[in-house]
């Protein structure tokens, strides 16, 4: 990223002030509702990537820490944390090989056959929010089927959440599910670090000196949305949400076959 126009920073440093935002505001989405619109300054996945897992890792382990050491949590009463440990080794028993082989496509795949994969996803997404109608399991059959394709899609390129959730949403109370769910990113994305350092993959570290403030920003502003998002219903928001993911999406997949 070190050939780019002054309006290119600007717009990605924005970019990840949202990825913030929406990460800690919803306890997912800091990749699929960003993810698109960077591709859109710079068609260069593996660029985007290592950031945002460098982020992922930061504030989900950040925000955990904090949340069990104020006793922000409801079910630290119990003794038991904001995460639900048992839950989530279960589902990451699920996912574990099909995240493998994800990430070894992520390394192996070119850029723009990449992109496009993750512009079809997101705009596959985007439809679920317009007509509200998001994905849902019916059975322990289809849970697995969610959890290792959302496994898969996390491998190759960290937007496997809104399967994931389809899942976890129905089997965690919602005081619980941000913290299962930033816990089960903080494993997964550590699996794709160190997937990139060893294909040598450049982490783009000295981007993060900047941009690492930029989602900190976001991530505050989500922190103080995420009680209220808990209390409403948001429709509205979604559907909002989808059609511009879906205009985006639809841009960015013209883009990559023109």
């Amino acid at each position: 990223m070190s050939d780019l126009a002054i309006y290119q920073y600007l717009l990605i440093a924005l970019i990840f002030v949202w990825s913030g935002f929406v990460r800690s505001g919803l306890g997912f989405g800091g990749a699929v509702l960003s993810l698109p619109f960077l591709l859109l300054v710079l068609d260069q996945p593996l660029v985007f990537l290592p950031i945002i897992a460098v982020h992922l890792l930061v504030f989900s382990s950040l925000t955990i820490w904090m949340n069990n050491r104020t006793g922000a949590g409801k079910q630290r009463e119990a003794g038991s944390g904001t995460v639900d440990w048992q839950y989530l080794w279960r589902i990451l028993a699920i996912m574990i090989v099909p995240k493998l082989i994800g990430v070894f496509g992520l390394i192996t795949m070119p850029s723009d056959i990449l992109s496009a994969i993750i512009f079809v996803i997101v705009a596959l997404y985007s439809v679920s929010y317009i007509i509200n109608r998001p994905f849902r399991s019916g059975s322990k059959t289809v849970d697995a089927i969610f959890l290792m394709v959302g496994g898969y899609i996390s491998g190759t390129s960290l937007i496997g959440a809104p399967l994931i959730i389809a899942v976890a949403a129905q089997h965690l109370p919602k005081e619980k599910l941000r913290d299962t769910l930033f816990a089960l990113w903080f494993i997964l994305v550590l699996i794709k670090m160190a997937a990139f350092v060893w294909a040598g993959i450049d982490l783009q570290l000295i981007h993060h000196l900047w941009l690492l403030p930029c989602a900190a920003i976001g991530h505050v502003i989500g922190l103080y949305a995420h009680d209220r998002i808990l209390q409403a219903e948001t429709p509205v928001f979604f559907r909002l949400l989808g059609t511009v993911l879906l205009l985006v999406s639809s841009v960015g997949i013209v883009s990559v076959l023109w």
